[in-house]
């Protein structure tokens, strides 16, 4: 199983980007997607996350700015970020939590990350 982040990059502050995530490989079904973050010298931190059924939830430092959403025919996370500020400055990862073909049990998997720059 593979995950793949893209959409990241250098963004002027009140701008929007858009990240995806792209779940690939031996995959029987796909459970919670979600985004975290992490800036230099901080934990890494919850962004947003999607249920199978859709349910959402959001940390309270970007709601009403981001949205998360997914495309279950493509294994594909998105995240919607707009109106971006400096403080959004971090490496982004996705999370899936999945059952791969090979195995009975909820696994969770990491994407490589991307950067997220935003300037003031």
């Amino acid at each position: 199983v593979q995950l793949q982040a893209s959409g990241g990059g250098l963004v002027q502050a009140g701008g929007s980007l858009r990240l995806s995530c792209i779940a690939s490989g031996s995959i029987f079904s796909i459970n919670t997607m979600g985004w975290y973050r992490q800036a230099p010298g901080k934990q890494r931190e919850l962004v947003a996350a999607i249920s199978s059924g859709g349910i959402k939830i959001y940390s309270d430092s970007v709601k009403g700015r981001f949205t998360i959403s997914r495309d279950n025919a493509k294994n594909t996370v998105y995240l919607q970020m707009n109106s971006l500020q400096a403080e959004d400055t971090a490496v982004y990862y996705c999370k899936v939590n999945l059952v791969p073909t090979y195995s009975r049990s909820l696994l969770d998997y990491w994407g490589q990350g991307t950067q997220v720059t935003v300037s003031s």
